[in-house]
C-alpha cells in the first residue's frame, strides 16, 4: 500500500486497477508469463503512473461505473467485454491505462523471457528486426507535415 500513496491512488482504486490490470493480460501458464495483476507488475505499474494519475483514476471511474461499482464482481468474459467495449470508445483516458499496463508489463523480466527475449533492456545491443513491407509507409511519406516547420521561417 505505500506505493499506492505515492502514486496517488487510494485502497479502492488500487483495487480497481489490480483488477483491470488482470483482466487486460491475464496470466498465461503455457507461456509461463504472469498477469499484469501479479505483484512486482503492479508495482512497477503504480510507479508510472505519474503525470497519467488524473487520466488514470478517470478510467477506472468509467470502468467502475459501467460495471455499476461491481467490476471485481464479473467472470472474467464480462470483464473481458466490459474493457474492450471501454477501450473501443477511445479516449484519452483508457489509452494513458492501457499504456501504463502494457508499458510496466513488458518491462518484467519474466514477461520477456516467456516471449523468447533476452530479460535486458532493447539498447545498447538492440534488436534484430524482420524486414516488412516498407512500401506500406508511402502514403505517409507523400502526405503534407501536420505540424508547422519553423526551419522555413529561420531561413527568411
Amino acid at each position: 500500500m505505500d506505493s499506492n500513496a505515492v502514486a496517488g491512488l487510494s485502497a479502492t482504486e488500487f483495487d480497481s486497477l489490480r483488477d483491470i490490470a488482470g483482466a487486460m493480460i491475464p496470466a498465461d501458464a503455457n507461456l509461463g508469463a504472469p498477469g499484469a495483476d501479479d505483484p512486482a507488475i503492479l508495482d512497477d505499474i503504480v510507479k508510472s503512473v505519474g503525470r497519467d494519475l488524473p487520466l488514470i483514476r478517470q478510467a477506472l471511474a468509467e470502468i467502475a461505473a459501467k460495471s455499476s461499482g461491481a467490476f471485481a464482481g464479473l467472470d472474467r468474459d464480462k470483464r473481458e467485454a466490459l474493457i474492450n467495449g471501454y477501450y473501443a470508445g477511445g479516449g484519452a483516458a483508457i489509452v494513458a491505462l492501457g499504456r501504463v499496463i502494457l508499458s510496466a508489463y513488458y518491462r518484467d523480466d519474466r514477461v520477456l523471457l516467456s516471449l523468447k527475449h533476452e530479460a535486458r533492456a532493447p539498447f545498447p545491443k538492440g534488436y534484430t528486426l524482420e524486414q516488412g513491407d516498407w512500401s506500406l509507409l508511402e502514403a505517409v511519406r507523400k502526405r503534407p507535415p501536420l505540424w508547422r516547420d519553423d526551419r522555413k521561417e529561420l531561413a527568411k
